[in-house]
């Protein structure tokens, strides 16, 4: 007798599936007429179907154990920004990391520190009973811009009308490096934590010299520079093997594409088996792999890449929506009141970024104007790289022990860790989400009263009328002719307003002075109007 088999494999199939086969269908218009982003939607199905339906469970799959769930958030999170790092490093122009390299010191440098002093301070002043060490351990887990989330907003039909090229560019490198560079501000904080604080209770080495031995010696030389050499050497190695390969016809079109992707797992496992930073390894590595622009001009043309990596984005994103503390936003034991949260949430979607951008906006050469400058400030999200450097944080924490217990002030920092992070990037994707629908509904809605007021201005007041005469004047006077006869008759004639009567077409033409020579025959012949 057939029966049902509800179990989590069969629902989470059904779920997922389902959600991304309706998706599919309408994600041209969703995309690319609401301007709406991926990762909005896929943490609004996440939460309904999570809350809403209870047909996810994600306790359940890490068998209703914490460090289960945050291991399997972390390792989630790794393969998402693994693989969208590769692809990066592969997409921006051959030799990018080499040509533009001053503006990406300028980002990755002064910029980070900016972005990092700036949230800290915002923490420590909003986050009740928070000391400044702890601000800005929390502060680095939200420096790096996260790459998922920026891909999303320089792709698509908005950034191809909107963003100039070298901008996209520089988004893509920027939160690419900035990502794994998020290492050194994170463990600045946490070593002073471990072996500084409380006199390093519970540890057998303490002292300020011991915590920047560790932070100069295994952060900066054995995670950041190693991963570095890493990421050159594997990256050579493969564009190597990858031309040798292709100069015998021994790889087909399907693995050539598929390139890039198994490259990111290799780098996420040996990294992972050595203990150095991945996530700077597989983008400098896809850079590499790029280097002579070889490999992304064969695969320009193929769609593959982007499809794996729209699937990869709406799963992590429907798993945030499902993991994120919803309810300890409200209830956390008086920790932190959710209106401090929404105020912390907004200055630092503000100030975490727009001030360092601006202040540093002359040395960055794709910055050209102001508005380029505040779209490069304000578009920094929070998402993905977060949450990583998040549950790297907290599994540190866990190792901060005094007689097999996690010490106080450790886990108090694991808690506000917890619920601060993940409020911020759940209100970086509902901002950052929305921006650019509001934007250009705002756009159409001021076009729209402005046209209506063109048609109709007796209902539009005084103000209006006086604006539309200096609009007249000003546009007469860009219209005249000289009497010299030097400067020749507009192209375009002015707008006819509604409560203006015309008995002639050559009023069309404001203080056209026929002195000139023409008739004015020839000028209605030349210029026929009304239009």
């Amino acid at each position: 007798m057939p029966t049902l088999v509800l179990s989590n494999f069969n629902v989470f199939c059904a779920v997922v599936g389902g959600f991304v086969t309706l998706f599919g269908l309408v994600s041209h218009f969703a995309k690319e007429r609401l301007y709406m982003s991926e990762p909005l939607m896929a943490v609004c199905a996440g939460v309904l179907f999570r809350h809403g339906t209870q047909w996810l469970q994600p306790e359940e799959y890490a068998f209703n154990d914490e460090i289960n769930l945050e291991v399997t958030t972390l390792d989630f999170t790794r393969l998402a920004l693994g693989v969208q790092l590769v692809l990066a490093g592969v997409q921006i122009p051959a030799r990018y990391l080499k040509t533009e390299w001053k503006s990406l010191a300028v980002l990755l440098g002064p910029g980070m520190t900016g972005m990092w002093v700036a949230s800290s301070l915002l923490m420590w002043a909003l986050i009740p009973n928070l000391s400044y060490l702890h601000a800005l351990a929390v502060a680095a887990c939200i420096t790096p811009t996260d790459p998922v989330l920026s891909n999303s907003i320089v792709k698509g039909k908005f950034a191809d009308q909107n963003i100039p090229v070298d901008l996209q560019n520089l988004i893509i490198a920027e939160s690419g490096a900035n990502d794994g560079l998020g290492y050194p501000f994170l463990f600045f904080a946490l070593y002073i934590i471990k072996y500084v604080m409380h006199n390093g209770e519970g540890q057998p080495q303490t002292g300020g010299g011991h915590a920047m031995a560790y932070w100069f010696g295994e952060t900066w030389g054995y995670v950041i520079i190693l991963s570095v050499l890493y990421g050159i050497v594997v990256g050579y190695l493969a564009r190597l093997a990858m031309k040798y390969s292709k100069d015998r016809d021994w790889i087909d079109h399907e693995n050539h594409v598929v390139f890039p992707v198994v490259l990111a797992l290799f780098i996420l496992g040996t990294c992972g088996l050595i203990g150095t930073d991945d996530l700077l390894a597989c983008f400098v590595a896809g850079n590499v792999l790029n280097w002579d622009n070889v490999y992304r001009h064969d695969t320009i043309q193929d769609s593959f890449q982007e499809t794996l990596d729209m699937l990869i984005n709406l799963a992590i994103f429907m798993w945030f929506g499902a993991v994120c503390p919803w309810y300890e936003f409200l209830h956390n034991d008086g920790r932190i009141p959710l209106y401090r949260l929404i105020v912390l949430g907004l200055l630092i979607i503000i100030f975490r970024r727009l001030p360092i951008v601006w202040l540093t906006s002359s040395k960055i050469r794709q910055c050209q104007n102001l508005t380029h400058t505040l779209f490069m400030g304000y578009f920094g999200p929070i998402g993905v790289g977060a949450a990583f450097y998040l549950h790297v944080a907290t599994e540190f924490l866990h190792e901060v022990q005094v007689d097999e217990h996690v010490r106080e002030d450790a886990e108090d920092l694991r808690k506000v860790l917890h619920l601060v992070v993940w409020f911020i990037i759940m209100t970086s994707i509902l901002v950052h989400g929305f921006s650019i629908p509001a934007g250009k509904l705002a756009f159409k809605v001021s076009r729209r009263v402005e046209r209506f007021a063109d048609s109709h201005p007796q209902l539009a007041g005084r103000n209006y009328y006086r604006r539309g005469e200096k609009r007249r004047r000003s546009l007469r006077a860009s219209m005249s002719v000289s009497v010299s006869g030097q400067s020749g008759l507009p192209q375009t004639p002015r707008r006819v307003w509604a409560h203006e009567s015309i008995s002639n077409p050559i009023q069309l033409y404001s203080d056209v002075e026929l002195g000139s020579g023409e008739s004015e025959s020839n000028l209605l012949q030349k210029y026929p109007g009304p239009i």
